[in-house]
């Protein structure tokens, strides 16, 4: 059964990867691992449920301790949406996305929106502050296997 009093995050994936310049670049599904990646790595110690929403299908089955959902024939917003009205505990949900819907609605329900670019800036606030941290031998073995390095 889920822990309803952990705080929540939802996010609207496409809508983050598009602040982030050093994925907006990447022209293949390889941004969606990166992203994964990335957000691991943000929220390693922290005490959360996340859940990572992507427009569209999936290319090839993603690894990783979050909850990934993919929207199929729906938009991705239309999912956090649904998402956020059938929550229990609102005020304990963070939802992430600039789009202008999805946000107002988030704020609408109780929840704490918050722009994708100012979430990008707390990931790299908290890149910086911890940056003496050595990755893990799990995140060294998925950058080898995402960069194809041996």
């Amino acid at each position: 059964m889920a822990d309803n009093s952990l705080k929540r995050y939802l996010i609207d994936a496409n809508n983050l990867i598009g602040k982030i310049p050093e994925l907006k670049k990447v022209k293949n599904n390889s941004s969606r691992d990166k992203l994964i990646l990335l957000l691991q790595r943000f929220f390693s110690s922290k005490k959360v449920r996340v859940t990572i929403f992507f427009d569209g299908y999936p290319a090839e089955i993603i690894k990783s301790n979050f909850e990934i959902v993919f929207s199929y024939n729906q938009t991705a917003d239309e999912l956090i949406k649904k998402t956020i009205e059938i929550s229990v505990r609102n005020k304990n949900l963070n939802v992430i996305s600039s789009d202008i819907e999805v946000y107002s609605f988030a704020k609408e329900c109780g929840c704490t929106p918050i722009k994708s670019e100012e979430f990008y800036k707390n990931i790299i606030s908290s890149k910086s502050e911890c940056s003496d941290d050595k990755p893990s031998q799990i995140e060294i073995n998925e950058f080898k296997k995402l960069f194809n390095v041996d």
